[in-house]
């Protein structure tokens, strides 16, 4: 019986989203200026213009086209001035807590810094006798619900089963390109967070027999007292938003409203659930509101986790007669957050978001993000995937548009006597080869993925950062610190709320 090849992926392709080509907006401004005051020369003929306009004039092409770390001159410009804007307004400042304004009702609504702000958890029936915690962005119209799941990982099955799982997660991101589809974004966030065996203890503690022989209770004793505090434990989640403006009749046939909108999420979310177990996704619980404010809780103050597992172990155990599991969404942000140009301190930790800015361009194994997952005993690692479905009918406008710009850059290049390079040559096969397959039926996604690292010792930063770099470089990854805006790279890395995905393409 002939052994079963693992299959290898491959193909992502890069948007385009420039105004023109690769350039943005204020980039073809840039050009305009520059060949309008080239010309200036020539129409006063004289040599003293030209001394003044062709320096200016190579000035502004060199800010336009010059990049830096993946972005232009005239870019890293607009984000300085912005970042110089907030600094000086003390907007990269946060304080929480008693401060916060409360609502005509009395109730202290959930303190969030920056882009998270506008957002609420609202609690919705999960339609099985529990409540499910939805977070509501009132600005976007989108409902999102956050389930812990478990998986039995792919490393260490046979190839067969490896493939059929992939194949089955693919299936499942298929089905929701669909037109007008009500799900808007699929999210899976991972983190590795600090465990200090109170768990296990826990555990021991109720299998331990009465004649358990003293000697292996004292091994083992001091066997989780050594290896439970430098252990780690990983936690996966699976958010999925909803939008309530795609599904308007759904929503009002349903009660409209926010009721509404969260019972025809449920109704998706339960739709799913065959789905994800053929991909072998199981679903270990939905967050409760309380439990969606301690996901968040635990991102921006890590060592709050310790604490918050060791009362939700106490209980499940009924010896806890205090508050219930979780925490209130009111205090779900931190204390105090910081935003600089490249870090983002919050509470006692320190923290550094990246985007991943190019995918391998060699066909892979279904494992080739296994080194960004390795544990460290300095630093917590989260990784989120944000997939936004597209249509049918949007993405073949999308790949055509895509096509229009691809073939419009090759006939300039051939006027100008250029010559195709191999990767452009590369991309352009990727590209016909992902409108075939979109033709036979596939689904066509748009795909973000984000990094962060995080340490309660700033001396430890950058070496987490560099190690964090060379295991990207072993996936085969481009990354980038996300310069001027760790605030927001903090909102889409480390936490799993489905955030990411600009709604429009901007010039990247």
């Amino acid at each position: 019986m002939p052994v079963p090849e693992p299959v290898t992926y491959g193909g992502w392709q890069s948007e385009r989203s420039g105004f023109m080509g690769n350039l943005s907006g204020p980039g073809f401004a840039l050009v305009a200026a520059s060949t309008v005051i080239g010309l200036i020369p020539l129409y006063q003929r004289s040599w003293s213009a030209t001394i003044v306009s062709l320096p200016l004039a190579l000035l502004l092409l060199a800010l336009a086209f010059g990049r830096v770390l993946g972005l232009s001159a005239d870019q890293w410009i607009i984000l300085a001035v912005r970042h110089q804007i907030a600094v000086a307004t003390k907007k990269n400042l946060f304080l929480s807590g008693a401060f916060a304004p409360r609502t005509r009702t009395g109730e202290q609504p959930m303190d969030l810094p920056g882009v998270l702000a506008r957002l609420r958890i609202l609690n919705a029936p999960d339609g099985l006798g529990g409540e499910l915690g939805v977070v509501h962005d009132p600005v976007d119209s989108t409902y999102t619900a956050i389930a812990r799941i478990g998986f039995p990982g792919l490393a260490l099955i046979d190839t067969d089963k490896q493939n059929t799982r992939v194949g089955a997660w693919a299936a499942f991101l298929r089905s929701q390109c669909k037109e007008d589809g009500a799900i808007t974004r699929i999210a899976v966030h991972q983190r590795s967070l600090p465990d200090d065996g109170t768990e296990l203890r826990s555990w021991t503690d109720r299998h331990i027999t009465s004649d358990a022989p003293p000697a292996a209770i004292q091994a083992l004793d001091e066997l989780m007292v050594g290896a439970g505090p430098v252990a780690t434990i990983r936690e996966t989640y699976l958010s999925l938003t909803f939008s309530s403006a795609r599904a308007r009749l759904a929503v009002r046939a349903a009660g409209g409203g926010q009721i509404g909108a969260a019972a025809v999420l449920v109704r998706e979310i339960h739709a799913m659930q065959g789905a994800l177990s053929s991909a072998g996704l199981q679903v270990e619980e939905m967050l409760t509101p309380r439990k969606v404010a301690q996901a968040i809780r635990t991102a921006y103050d890590p060592e709050s986790q310790l604490m918050l597992a060791a009362r939700n172990n106490a209980a499940q155990e009924s010896t806890w007669e205090g508050a219930p599991p979780g925490l209130d969404p009111a205090v779900a942000g931190p204390a105090a957050a910081e935003t600089s140009w490249g870090v983002y301190r919050h509470d006692g930790a320190w923290t550094v978001s990246y985007q991943v800015r190019g995918l391998p361009q060699s066909e892979v194994y279904a494992t080739f993000l296994q080194p960004l997952l390795r544990p460290r005993r300095n630093a917590r690692r989260s990784l989120s995937l944000v997939y936004e479905p597209i249509g049918p009918v949007k993405a073949r406008q999308e790949l055509a548009r895509e096509k229009a710009k691809r073939d419009a850059a090759r006939q300039l290049r051939s006027k100008t006597g250029r010559t195709e390079s191999e990767d452009e040559r590369r991309e352009s096969m990727t590209a016909r080869a992902q409108d075939v397959a979109r033709a036979a039926g596939h689904g066509v996604l748009r795909l973000s993925c984000l990094l962060a690292v995080t340490v309660m010792d700033e001396d430890e930063l950058e070496i987490a950062c560099a190690e964090l770099q060379a295991d990207a470089s072993a996936a085969g990854l481009e990354i980038r610190r996300v310069w001027g805006a760790q605030d927001a790279g903090f909102a889409a890395a480390a936490l799993p709320l489905g955030h990411g995905l600009p709604d429009r393409r901007v010039g990247v």
